[in-house]
């Protein structure tokens, strides 16, 4: 599509990829990408947030794509995401803030309004002054540009519900922000009920006047009312079961979407206190709360319609087996309520008895090697046997204390029927006039059932709450946690340099009595390699810790480029950084997904740059599929010091200004452990480096190195410097170097015995 002054605004064709990153806040862009970077600084602008350039990242040649987009919005505080929309979805979107819709030529517009009557949409080019008026677009204009591409863009209002307690209030919410779809089933329920009442009137009618006055005519009439009830229960069916469906996948999906949310929002520290095993075990109850919502309540919640309806003229039928049907359903639901709170007891023994057993199936998965290679096929087998064994017991002390009520209840149900037509019959026979026909007994009793399973119904959902209750507190026990969500998304954004600065830094963790940092006073210029080394338990990987925000319950001061660490954005610190540990997880894809896993616009280049640089290059092109390898799970076709090399270029790829290398090649070969070790001058170019480890040969080419000892900041100086003035170093150093002490006594012997003294 051309541009002119009259067409769509912003538009153009970018140039040739290439490789490199481009420098948005200070290079000059493509129209096209301008247009894009435009129109979501002018969308931000509209909810009060002003997007910084400094926190995206795009290659030169690449369009901005509505994920990359969206990325850079939620990491201003903003909420974002792509969506493709039909020209129908635009019409209804009256009022609505402004959208970014992404052009086919990698150009950008704002829609600001929508005028259905006249079917058009007000667009406004990004890159044109404010002042100048919306372009009045109709469809067919519209679709020669935009095919559907939308980022949608609004302040982060949603939060404080995103962050509310996970519990039945927070679930009904969810339930009725379908309010629509609601009264459009509530309205065919009642419709469908009322068509309920039209068969057992007509049967009585049949049975009680064309039977009995041979009326042949009023027979044909009643079956074509019949016939038109059925279209009719038929049509209305379908589309309650189909609305109920759309119901019930939005809430499946809305529930799946906020729980995977707000796991990912929790501390790392909960993840490091509870097995893996019980958080899922815990998180799997959530299929249980979503088959109550989306089945039997909606389902109660139908049936009260029909209830509504029937009682009525189950009454003009016969008051007294009305009341009798009501009575029995009464009988029932205080039986099932008498079982309640033992039912709960016995439910929530059931849920811990799983949750243990769970834990003990998923540690032995995520640790098969080590099972294997020990032979601890028994005492794990004998683990599982002693949990499920708990699991049964639990599960049939349950299962006896519900067949109590059931036992109870079911004569009670059956009652419902067979007495209504020996009561019935009875009511017939000897009070005439009560109203009880032959016609008017059928008929009540076909609709009698529609009005105890109800009754009887909604009697049971109360013991299903009660289960679906326990699953609640379960799920909420996980996802109630204090979590990372104001860090996340409110601070301060700042480009980094690298300058650290650690001020009386005080930091214990929670249930432990010592603390693991006390004390800790030093800082480092922007662009230094700094070593930090001690004995075990000495506080070395605490300090990366509190760098990273991992823990921020710390009493002192951290700061970056003089900023303290906890005014500024979680995520837009952790994106700083470049994180190597010493046990690295690969996911499951290619070797190419993997480095690229934080960054997924870069290009193959930079991913063989990152390699190279890390050293992974020479056994990735051994490989026969290269960088496009998949990595199976649990990396089990990767060695140790490949999976560490994988992870130190993922670390690269996005070149961050502060890396940190916790034990990052002490699951190395002595020669790959060289070859990164050779390339960590050129590693730390340009970027402040804080490398963690035992060997202290690794860390002679640190311009500074902090000695740790039981919390405290020994020493800090050159590894020279340190030989010669820190004692704990010096024995760390001679322990690690006793093979070359050996070596140089020995050398003269040598000498000594070939020349045969």
């Amino acid at each position: 599509m051309q541009n002119n002054s009259d067409a769509l605004p912003s538009s153009a064709q970018g140039p040739q990829r290439e490789a490199a990153l481009v420098d948005v806040e200070n290079e000059a862009l493509p129209p096209a990408v301008e247009a894009r970077l435009a129109a979501v600084e002018e969308a931000g602008r509209f909810h009060g947030i002003t997007l910084d350039r400094g926190l995206l990242r795009i290659i030169s040649g690449e369009t901005p794509s509505a994920a990359m987009l969206g990325q850079w919005a939620k990491d201003c505080g903003l909420s974002a995401r792509g969506v493709r929309l039909s020209w129908g979805q635009l019409m209804k979107m009256k009022g609505t803030s402004p959208l970014v819709m992404l052009f086919k030529d990698g150009g950008a517009g704002l829609m600001v309004g929508v005028d259905p009557q006249r079917k058009i949409v007000f667009m406004k080019d990004p890159l044109a002054p404010r002042s100048d008026d919306p372009i009045a677009i109709d469809e067919l204009r519209l679709s020669q540009a935009w095919d559907g591409d939308t980022l949608l863009i609004r302040s982060q209002r949603g939060v404080a519900e995103e962050d509310a307690p996970f519990n039945f209030s927070w679930l009904l919410g969810m339930v009725l922000k379908e309010k629509r779809n609601l009264v459009d089933i509530g309205v065919a329920s009642i419709t469908l009920s009322v068509l309920t009442i039209i068969p057992p009137m007509l049967v009585m009618t049949v049975i009680d006047k064309v039977i009995a006055h041979q009326s042949m005519s009023t027979l044909l009439l009643v079956s074509l009312i019949l016939l038109v009830c059925v279209v009719f229960e038929t049509v209305l069916g379908y589309t309650r079961r189909e609305i109920t469906q759309i119901v019930a996948a939005r809430l499946d999906a809305k529930l799946a979407l906020h729980i995977f949310n707000r796991l990912l929002v929790l501390p790392l520290e909960y993840f490091e206190q509870h097995p893996a095993g019980e958080t899922t075990q815990r998180l799997y109850q959530v299929f249980r709360i979503r088959d109550f919502m989306t089945g039997k309540l909606l389902q109660t919640f139908l049936d009260f319609f029909t209830l509504i309806v029937l009682l009525p003229f189950l009454f003009y039928l016969s008051a007294t087996l009305t009341w009798m049907v009501i009575g029995i359903s009464v009988l029932i639901t205080l039986t099932i309520v008498t079982f309640l709170n033992p039912m709960r007891r016995a439910v929530g023994k059931v849920v811990l008895a799983e949750i243990a057993k769970n834990t003990v199936m998923v540690e032995t998965v995520h640790g098969i090697r080590t099972v294997k290679s020990m032979g601890l096929e028994p005492q794990q087998k004998e683990a599982w046997d002693v949990r499920a064994a708990i699991s049964a017991r639990a599960r049939l002390a349950a299962g006896r204390l519900s067949n109590w009520p059931n036992t109870i209840v079911t004569p009670l149900e059956r009652f419902i029927d067979r007495g209504v037509l020996l009561i019935g019959a009875y009511l017939a026979l000897t009070h005439p006039d009560s109203g009880v026909a032959v016609g008017s007994l059928v008929a009540f009793m076909m609709l009698g059932g529609r009005v105890a399973a109800p009754l009887v119904g909604m009697a049971r959902l109360l013991e299903d709450f009660e289960e679906v209750r326990t699953s609640v507190g379960e799920v909420g026990a996980v996802l109630n946690n204090p979590n990372e969500s104001n860090a996340l998304q409110n601070g301060l954004r700042p480009k980094f340099a690298g300058a650290i600065s650690f001020d009386n830094v005080q930091f214990t963790y929670p249930g432990s009595k010592a603390p693991a940092l006390c004390g800790v006073t030093f800082s480092v210029p922007a662009g230094t390699m700094l070593g930090l080394v001690g004995r075990s338990g000495s506080g070395k990987s605490t300090i990366t810790r509190l760098l990273q925000g991992i823990n921020r319950d710390y009493e002192g001061y951290v700061k970056i480029d003089g900023s303290d660490l906890r005014e500024i954005n979680l995520h837009h610190l952790r994106r700083s950084f470049g994180v190597v540990l010493q046990d690295n997880f690969l996911f499951r894809g290619t070797i190419r997904e993997n480095i690229i896993a934080g960054r997924p616009g870069l290009t193959l280049e930079d991913v063989v740059r990152a390699a190279r640089l890390a050293g992974a290059e020479e056994f990735i092109e051994r490989m026969p599929q290269g960088y496009e390898t998949f990595i199976q799970e649990g990396s089990a076709n990767l060695s140790g010091g490949q999976r560490q090399r994988l992870a130190i270029a993922r670390a690269l790829i996005s070149d961050p200004r502060l890396m940190i290398l916790d034990e990052a090649t002490s699951a190395l070969d002595p020669e790959s452990e060289a070859l990164v070790n050779a390339n960590l001058v050129r590693i730390g170019k340009g970027r402040t480096m804080v490398i963690v480890s035992h060997r202290l040969a690794s860390l002679t080419e640190c311009d500074l190195i902090v000695v740790m000892d039981q919390g405290r900041v020994e020493d800090m100086a050159p590894h020279a410097v340190l030989l010669e003035r820190c004692t704990i170093y010096r024995q760390l150093w001679n322990q690690q170097n006793r093979h070359m002490e050996a070596a140089q006594k020995q050398g003269p012997v040598a000498s000594m015995l070939a020349q045969g003294d």
